[in-house]
């Protein structure tokens, strides 16, 4: 279970600072809480989402990381 937490800011929690370092999120600020981070087995961030982007449109970015 997650408590609520900053995701922008000076405040924001650690994971998304982390996301947010990423050269794949592009820099800025996450714009709503459905956003996604598509990240691989040595925790780099491969990919970013909008937050309008359904979780099943996601399926070939997943499958193509984990055949790696």
């Amino acid at each position: 279970m997650f408590s609520k937490v900053e995701v922008n800011g000076p405040g924001a929690h650690p994971i998304y600072q982390f996301l947010k370092s990423s050269d794949a999120f592009g820099g800025g600020e996450i714009s709503w809480n459905f956003q996604k981070f598509l990240v691989d087995r040595e925790g780099h961030v491969v990919k970013t989402f909008l937050p309008k982007v359904e979780p099943e449109d996601l399926e070939d970015d997943i499958v193509s990381l984990l055949n790696k």
